[in-house]
């Protein structure tokens, strides 16, 4: 049999999930799976909430529009969230839109927009960025939502990181080498400290933000190539380069 099950349709839920548990679902989650993927009665249904694992139900509509979801068993235990933390200069709300899901497909445990001189724009909906992250969440498996962390400025954001956390900083002015060398010899692969990834805006860092950047201890300036990327391009190049270097796809 497949080790996972990507024939029931997933959905994140705020309340307990139990066996014998009925959840009533909100109108949209409803029309999702009555209207738009056509299921029937005691058709399965995947359930996780970020606390207590993946759990099976089954759909009993109660009208043409309503419907709940009988709780039936566990399926997976859950995971705790990754111990990496993704500081990004906030983009226009499309691409911001694809960089929060492939921060969450690549295993981000928490993200947190950051002001920098030549951000674009300085109005975050989180609102609008946690939807984003639970809808990655449930097409890719992900039991653990991200810890969506609030919007500051790049020195505060520094500071907010602990000493001991290894921060990876995309900085196009690094030189062109092995970026694969450059984690490696910042770390050691087989017990990789906690890790932070910082990738700016499409501008670049300002001089005065590079200075304070690298002034910071336990940092390492990666390049990632000789091609200038675009700056959602960047944050899923650099995640799977760390995460496949120093992090859970080792």
């Amino acid at each position: 049999m497949p080790a996972y099950d990507f024939t029931a349709p997933r959905l994140f839920v705020e309340a307990e999930l139990r066996a014998g548990a009925r959840l009533p679902l909100d109108r949209a989650q409803a029309n999702y799976l009555l209207n738009v993927l056509r299921r029937k009665p005691e058709d399965p249904v995947l359930l996780f909430n970020g606390r207590d694992g993946e759990w099976r139900a089954s759909l009993a509509p109660s009208g043409r529009k309503s419907a709940d979801l009988d709780v039936l068993e566990r399926v997976r235990a859950q995971t705790v969230r990754a111990d990496l933390h993704y500081l990004f200069a906030p983009l226009k709300s499309a691409r911001l839109d694809y960089l929060a899901q492939k921060a969450v497909e690549l295993g981000a445990g928490t993200i947190r927009p950051v002001f920098t001189r030549y951000t674009q724009g300085e109005r975050i909906n989180l609102e609008r960025l946690r939807a984003n992250a639970v809808e990655a969440a449930e097409q890719c498996g992900i039991l653990a939502i991200p810890d969506l962390a609030e919007a500051v400025r790049l020195p505060e954001a520094l500071e907010a990181l602990e000493a001991e956390r290894l921060l990876v900083f995309c900085d196009e002015d690094a030189p062109v080498s092995d970026p694969v060398a450059a984690l490696r010899g910042a770390a050691d692969p087989a017990a990789p400290p906690p890790l932070a990834v910082l990738v700016g805006p499409e501008g670049g860092f300002s001089e005065e933000e590079r200075a304070r950047i690298r002034a910071r201890p336990n940092t390492v300036a990666l390049s990632l190539g000789p091609r200038i990327l675009r700056a959602d391009t960047a944050a899923v190049a650099v995640l799977a380069l760390v995460q496949a270097v120093l992090g859970d796809a080792r």
